[in-house]
């Protein structure tokens, strides 16, 4: 009868107490909670004053002070006491990095990465989506004078980014949808695709072409041409990218280049495991 008792109670995993689904006010630390919320902020605007934090975030300064000087002793923000402003500190970045290992796709990456910038003489991106954003993880510079930086770390939204529109072309509608959000779609510059028809249309086109290109979307001056990466689960996890001025890339070169990338994005696939559309 114990046996029988024994099989009949679910086993919780190992590491996950009760109520492991249970995400309400209950279950969550607010302090740590208001604390993540100020060391993400710091990450999207460095070189804040105190009393910009607190006033930006609705917050009082004494609050923010001892939230950044707790961050302060971790090595996760740093302050700047000449400029008397705070920065993301060197400790963010190792975490980070320890995060980037938990998978060999930037490892992989990298020797791809660096033969698409010298085949082409433009920098190299590898990004995968983050919310409603492309977190560009890795990149290998040009040389060139004028170059496209996009620092590890980066967020870049969805539908202003090539690698983020190479990624958005291989979504069913509802996902796509849900990380596009119902707000209206932020205009960057007069190119960027803000009806969501046009953009749908281009989407279209990119999956079709096999790469995807940002036309001055989110930078004047600029165009960058992605294509995806797929995994074993023939899941696109990722988008590597060319970027540059398009005094470099013109659109007479954009054929060549797509081609170029969407070759990179199917030599690392294949290095995943995972399958290489036609």
């Amino acid at each position: 009868m114990g046996d029988t008792a024994a099989e009949s109670t679910p086993r919780r995993a190992r590491g996950r107490p009760r109520g492991w689904d249970d995400k309400t006010e209950q279950n969550t630390i607010k302090s740590l909670d208001r604390a993540m919320a100020v060391f993400e902020y710091l990450s999207e605007n460095p070189g804040l004053a105190l009393s910009e934090i607190a006033t930006r975030m609705g917050q009082s300064p004494a609050t923010i002070y001892r939230i950044l000087v707790t961050l302060e002793g971790r090595g996760l923000v740093e302050f700047d006491a000449g400029a008397q402003v705070w920065h993301i500190g060197s400790r963010a970045f190792v975490i980070g990095a320890r995060f980037l290992r938990r998978t060999s796709l930037v490892e992989r990456a990298r020797p791809f990465l660096r033969q698409l910038m010298e085949e082409t003489g433009e920098t190299a991106n590898l990004g995968i989506v983050q919310g409603a954003n492309v977190l560009f993880v890795s990149q290998v510079e040009t040389q060139a004078t004028i170059r496209a930086f996009f620092a590890p770390g980066t967020l870049s939204p969805l539908h202003s980014s090539g690698i983020g529109k190479a990624l958005l072309s291989q979504m069913d509608p509802a996902r796509r949808d849900r990380l596009l959000g119902h707000d209206p779609l932020e205009a960057f510059t007069p190119h960027t695709l803000t009806d969501r028809q046009a953009l749908s249309a281009d989407l279209d086109r990119a999956r079709a072409l096999g790469f995807a290109e940002d036309r001055e979307e989110k930078n004047l001056g600029m165009r960058c041409i992605a294509a995806p990466v797929f995994d074993i689960h023939d899941e696109a996890v990722a988008g590597i990218s060319v970027s540059g001025p398009t005094s470099r890339m013109p659109e007479e070169a954009v054929p060549a280049l797509g081609r170029a990338v969407a070759g990179a994005a199917r030599n690392l696939t294949l290095a995943l495991g995972g399958t290489a559309p036609a």
